[in-house]
């Protein structure tokens, strides 16, 4: 690896974009059942990231014109990047979650390579492992692979989930430059899909992305004509409190049991059910409910090929136009279902994936504008990533369960993610605290929603 690199233009527009009450920051939360062996997590971490993927040991510095590039770091001091701290008392959840909110409002270290583990003492239960890694590293599905290589499993390859197995394949090349045009990038997403690569994470899929080139030029127009979200107490100026909550968890047997009688997948009733608390939040806030649009990126990066040593982000992003609107729930579902169906045969992942790479060749005010009317059509950033299906380690203690949040670009205040592990959903809610002081009412409105459409799996007679 050589001293000084590029960084390349997308992860360069991330880095750019960061701003105090804006941190392109991700962040995971690792509860544990027990304690944590320190020296181990060290050797762990040592071993797993830092001496694997070049990132964790190099520090970004401006280049020429301004384009940053990576400069290895020489002797890399991991207690900088890994360290202890105490849940303050009574060390319960609201402890725990003010805690992870404070760190989260708190920006990295630029001086040093960007990205830094907690190890939080004191929390009922066992410790908790807070990470925080800039978005110009990689993106959210791809550091959430990284971060899981870090578990061991009985009967599973040392250093490697069960489900997320690295295996080595040949790397396939950057997709178009969108300057080239949309037709060349659809050509691109042909070539990729003949050659069997998956072009999303499971369970949000691509689905059949391009078939004509003209397919793709009439998503990029619909991108450009997507109107502004409606004004709501959940989109507005935004301040450096961010505040984090997560949900007890879901058992995943009962979400498919609601999908199978009700005419869903997994991935529809739960942002059903995340599109209903949004419905609650709203009504509680006396706003008549409208539909909002939820930004989701789409993995662009095959899941049978290894996450690169480079890292680096490779996704793009859909608009899923939520049916807030929808009083029924099992209406509320199906009509998601519709319109989640419309966004897997859609190419809008692949034309935004263009988009974002040529913006990180774009002046600063430029991204910023272009970033900026991004996220003035939607409302809230949804992810959902899977997890390994089978309990693991990590350094020896048992994996609880885990959450994450990727930043809320474009100025958006909200980010929900959902995450399944060992059999369980959990729910996540990053937002500012000027936009939902309490995170709370979403994860209980989220629990009344799965309740509801629980419920309406029963017959009714209509």
């Amino acid at each position: 690896m050589a001293a000084h690199e590029r960084m390349a233009s997308v992860d360069a527009l991330w880095f750019h974009m960061e701003e105090p009450a804006n941190l392109m920051m991700i962040t995971a939360v690792l509860w544990f059942e027990g304690r944590l062996d320190f020296e181990q997590l060290q050797a762990v971490v040592r071993e797993r990231l830092v001496e694997r993927y070049p990132r964790f040991r190099q520090r970004v510095v401006p280049g020429r014109v301004g384009v940053p590039h990576w400069e290895d770091v020489p002797d890399l001091d991991l207690d900088a990047h890994l360290s202890r701290l105490t849940v303050p008392p009574p060390g319960d959840r609201a402890a725990l979650e003010t805690l992870v909110g404070e760190w989260m409002s708190t920006p990295l270290e630029r001086s040093r390579p960007l990205w830094q583990f907690h190890v939080l003492e004191g929390a009922e239960g066992g410790d908790v492992l807070l990470c925080r890694l800039h978005h110009c590293l990689a993106d959210g599905i791809a550091l959430a692979r990284v971060l899981l290589t870090l578990t061991d499993a009985q009967g599973a390859e040392k250093g490697v989930a069960p489900g997320l197995r690295e295996v080595r394949a040949p790397s396939e090349g950057g997709l178009s430059r969108w300057m080239r045009g949309a037709r060349a990038v659809a050509g691109t997403a042909r070539t990729v899909l003949k050659k069997g690569a998956e072009l999303a994470a499971e369970p949000i899929l691509a689905g059949d992305l391009v078939r004509q080139g003209a397919k793709g030029l009439a998503a990029m127009g619909k991108l450009l004509v997507i109107p502004q979200d409606p004004n709501t107490p959940l989109r507005g100026p935004l301040g450096q409190e961010k505040r984090a909550a997560w949900s007890a968890p879901v058992p995943l047997a009962q979400v498919k049991a609601v999908g199978q009688a009700l005419g869903g997948t997994v991935n529809d009733v739960l942002l059903a059910a995340v599109t209903g608390a949004l419905r609650r939040y709203l009504e509680s806030r006396d706003v008549v409910p409208e539909d909002v649009h939820a930004l989701v990126p789409v993995n662009l990066r095959p899941l049978d090929e290894p996450v690169p040593r480079e890292l680096g982000n490779r996704f793009g992003v859909v608009f899923l136009r939520l049916p807030v609107h929808i009083s029924n729930p099992r209406r509320r579902l199906l009509e998601l279902a519709r319109r989640m169906d419309m966004v897997k045969r859609s190419p809008e992942a692949v034309l935004t994936f263009g988009a974002l790479e040529v913006l990180g060749y774009a002046p600063a005010p430029l991204e910023r504008t272009m970033v900026d009317a991004f996220g003035s059509k939607a409302t809230l950033v949804a992810t959902n990533v899977p997890g390994p299906r089978e309990a693991v380690s990590v350094a020896g203690t048992k994996l609880g369960g885990l959450t994450f949040w990727v930043p809320q670009a474009g100025h958006l205040g909200l980010g929900v993610s959902l995450f399944s592990y060992a059999g369980q959903v959990t729910v996540g809610v990053a937002a500012d605290a000027g936009r939902v002081p309490d995170p709370h009412a979403l994860i209980r409105a989220f629990h009344d929603e799965m309740e509801a459409l629980a419920g309406a799996m029963v017959p009714t007679g209509e």
